[in-house]
């Protein structure tokens, strides 16, 4: 989900268990719609209640190394107000923690097919109209 703060920074979060930061949010479970998926995981892993604003993209991501193909969502969850971001706590133990970062940083923080994912993202939350990908480029 993209989450911003008053600076327009986007939030990332720093997984333990990978090198790179990412977006927060995470995998769905069984039966799980994917924005029920995202408002699950930021609870788990930051104690956030945030409502999905809106549908940025969809992502196909073709089989890669052992995994099979995959839907990647990016939501639209909005401002969070100074309330919100003092409220910020990693709670689950794969957090090594987060931090509000400008399009520059995220760009480098962010492995470079999650950065043309979240950058279509942003595109599509400025032009209003949400987007389809193919590992990260609009068909």
């Amino acid at each position: 989900m993209l989450l911003f703060d008053r600076a327009d920074r986007i939030l990332l979060v720093d997984p333990k268990y990978k090198p790179d930061w990412d977006l927060p949010g995470g995998m769905a479970e069984a039966n799980e719609p994917p924005h029920t998926a995202v408002q699950r995981e930021l609870g788990e892993e930051l104690g956030l209640k945030v409502q999905v604003v809106q549908l940025l993209c969809v992502d196909w991501v073709s089989p890669h190394g052992p995994w099979d193909d995959l839907l990647a969502f990016i939501f639209d969850g909005g401002q969070l107000d100074d309330e919100g971001i003092d409220a910020l706590t990693p709670r689950d133990e794969e957090l090594g923690g987060f931090e509000f970062c400008s399009e520059a940083q995220a760009a480098e923080r962010l492995r470079p097919y999650v950065w043309r994912r979240v950058s279509e993202a942003l595109q599509a939350l400025r032009s209003g109209q949400a987007c389809y990908l193919r590992d990260g480029h609009r068909l």
